[in-house]
């Protein structure tokens, strides 16, 4: 026992000598209010103060101020323990006339230090219906006139997509963000049968928000709601002219009163019952426009993007692997850029670039760092250079296309151990030779076929067929060795000989998610292999493939309807998957056997 006080006494002693944090004094409050609302106007800080002195708020009455109130807590993490104490001064105010205010930084006396707090705006409404007779006579007849089949008001209750931006480039990234609006006389409880649009036409990347739904006071309308954040995405437009964008339907769950005929105990039991909204957002339509002229060195990059190359060795010898890499880093659509065009040296041996991405999707777009590392051999021995690498990004915000080049890398090529440019030759003279134990030849017995003494090979039949034969099999080589050639510098032909190998790698891929029960991963790996495949077999870039073009393409390759729809229906479950879990029907095991179905049909019948 007394082991156990001491070491308590001795896990809260540092608490009492850790370092204070900087002093902090921050003043917090609604933005919007409306006229004859209450509010509250909080003063926090993070040690104790004297000499408040509170900016001009002439503009609301005060009600009631300052309340003071103390709190302390020590935590240990880690070993390290840490003391923190705030001192709170609360006041209660009433907003008297409409209009935007912004109240001045207050201040406070610590340590003989004076600090003051941040600014804060408040935006002052109309005074609402719902806080007088009217509003509660009005909320009763909503309650009311709903029935179960959710009849709520759109004006209490509605969905919006909100974009930061309508008018873009091809390429440029916007971010779509889906708000929910509710009027404080609407209590909801929960959320059902969401439906997210398809954002066909865009190639898209999800902000990751928080799963619990934070609501904030915003004005619409001249009116006060309470706002939700449902969903955040950055949508890349893939085509160009006005796309739109579906609704966003959810099906919320609202609690609502029931009054039956007035009685005494109605003042103290009331039923309640909860009813299905359903609410719909209203389309929403996009303008893209097309990239002026693309310059050398584009590689599909729009956006705020910076462009670097580096290698990791300028002298080696020969047949010693090196490294270029490539980084482009920055905020703009950094997955869809294409890896960009080194030329080599002839000598050298090239293999295909490994990607490496580092991205984080935020409010303000997808920023990050995307590399390429080309790996080459040089075979031979010699002073080499690789040219200036171009690369060339559109800026939106600017208009104009961003052009940068590396430095040129010159290198120096040694001999190594095994180069294949030594040439060693040995020679040998007859008195090197000598025959040990073969001074006794043996005679060959069996039958053996003569020939005449004076008799020639040359001019005969046989070698007139052997020479036949000789420029037979020279010109075969050369064909075949000539169509080899133009296939290979076909690079398109050769992706479309390999797209159903490679899209059954990354089937594979999916299949590994599958038995590890990583879902989401599932879902990409699928959609990443189908929309690889139809890049690799259509001869559509990937940046450029959707739902449209693939369908038509499709067509005209002869493919049935069923297989397109097929084709569809897996890329919209798997879509759905990502977002909406719920949603999907089926199990990943039945999708995965279907897409490893259709995977063979289309092979079978794209002509």
């Amino acid at each position: 026992m007394y082991r156990k006080l001491l070491f308590t006494i001795l896990l809260l002693i540092p608490a009492f000598f850790a370092e204070a944090d900087a002093v902090k004094f921050t003043m917090s409050g609604p933005n919007v209010v409306s006229v004859g609302e209450q509010f509250r106007l909080s003063f926090v800080a993070n040690d104790r103060g004297t000499d408040l002195k509170l900016p001009d708020i002439s503009n609301f009455e005060v009600l009631m101020g300052p309340s003071t109130s103390q709190s302390s807590s020590v935590q240990i993490i880690n070993g390290r323990t840490t003391q923190s104490v705030t001192f709170s001064y609360i006041f209660i105010l009433r907003a008297r006339e409409e209009g935007t205010f912004t109240i001045r930084p207050a201040s406070i006396t610590i340590d003989g230090k004076v600090y003051e707090s941040n600014e804060l705006t408040i935006q002052v409404v109309k005074e609402q219906a719902s806080q007088g007779a009217a509003g509660t006579q009005q909320q009763q007849q909503q309650q009311q006139s709903s029935t179960p089949s959710g009849t709520i008001s759109k004006e209490d209750l509605f969905v919006k997509v909100e974009l930061d931006k309508g008018n873009v480039f091809r390429g440029e990234q916007i971010i779509a963000t889906v708000k929910i609006y509710v009027s404080p006389e609407v209590p909801i409880t929960s959320f059902d049968d969401v439906k997210i649009p398809s954002y066909a036409g865009f190639w898209t990347q999800e902000i990751q928000i928080p799963n619990q739904i934070s609501f904030s006071r915003e004005v619409y309308n001249n009116k006060i709601y309470q706002v939700g954040v449902l969903k955040k995405t950055i949508l890349f437009p893939q085509q160009t002219g006005r796309i739109t964008i579906d609704p966003f339907e959810i099906t919320c769950m609202v609690r609502q009163q029931i009054r039956q005929q007035r009685s005494f105990f109605d003042d103290f039991f009331d039923n309640f019952r909860t009813v299905q909204a359903k609410v719909v957002s209203d389309p929403v339509n996009i303008n893209v426009k097309e990239l002026p002229s693309r310059p050398d060195g584009f590689y599909g990059g729009v956006g705020n993007l910076n462009f670097a190359a580096t290698i990791d060795k300028q002298q080696l010898k020969a047949n010693e692997a090196a490294t270029l890499k490539i980084t482009i880093s920055g905020s703009g659509n950094l997955r869809l850029i294409e890896a960009p065009k080194v030329e080599f040296p002839v000598d050298f041996e090239v293999y295909d670039p490994k990607t490496n991405e580092s991205l984080n999707a935020t409010a303000n777009g997808l920023n990050g760092t995307k590399t390429f590392e080309y790996l080459f051999i040089p075979r031979f021995a010699g002073d080499y250079s690789i040219p200036p690498i171009k690369f060339a990004s559109f800026n939106p915000a600017t208009g104009q296309f961003k052009h940068q080049q590396s430095r040129e890398f010159v290198l120096l090529v040694e001999k190594g151990s095994d180069d294949q440019s030594t040439t060693v030759t040995s020679a040998y003279s007859k008195e090197n030779l000598r025959l040990i134990g073969k001074d006794i030849r043996f005679i060959k017995q069996g039958k053996y076929k003569l020939k005449e003494k004076e008799a020639l090979f040359f001019g005969s039949t046989a070698f007139y067929l052997i020479y036949l034969a000789s420029l037979l099999a020279f010109a075969i080589i050369v064909l075949v060795y000539r169509k080899k050639l133009k296939e290979n510098a076909n690079v398109q032909l050769i992706r479309n000989k390999k797209a159903n190998k490679v899209a059954r790698k990354r089937l594979k891929v999916a299949a590994a998610h599958l038995k590890h029960n990583k879902k989401e991963e599932f879902y990409e790996a699928v959609l990443k292999a189908f929309w690889g495949y139809l890049s690799d077999k259509l001869s559509i870039p990937a940046a450029e493939l959707n739902r449209v073009n693939a369908t038509e393409a499709l067509k005209k390759r002869t493919v049935a309807n069923d297989t397109i729809d097929e084709f569809i229906h897996i890329v919209d479950t798997c879509e759905y998957a990502r977002y909406a879990p719920s949603a999907v029907e089926g199990t990943i095991e039945d999708l995965y056997q279907k897409a490893a179905q259709l995977m063979g049909k289309l092979e079978k019948q794209i002509r």
